[in-house]
């Protein structure tokens, strides 16, 4: 293998490297965004549960209360 030939397989070895690594920058920016795109709906999702679990206390409470009441009448009070 003379020097020419070495050059030539040296130039076309980077030239592939080149390509990989422009892939691997892309596939890198996708998944960067990707996860930008996860945590807000992490976020998003947070303030969902949060509100779920307030609605489910405000349910339970109102339910006692109303058992009370019932309860109240059953035993003939008010």
């Amino acid at each position: 293998m003379d020097f020419d030939e070495r050059l030539e397989r040296l130039t076309e070895r980077h030239e592939a490297l080149a390509q990989t690594m422009e892939l691997v920058v892309h596939m890198q920016r996708k998944n960067e965004e990707a996860h930008q795109k996860n945590e807000v709906l992490s976020e998003k999702s947070q303030v969902l549960i949060v509100q779920v679990i307030e609605s489910v206390d405000s349910l339970a409470r109102i339910a006692h209360a109303h058992e009370r009441r019932i309860t109240n009448l059953e035993d003939g009070r008010q």
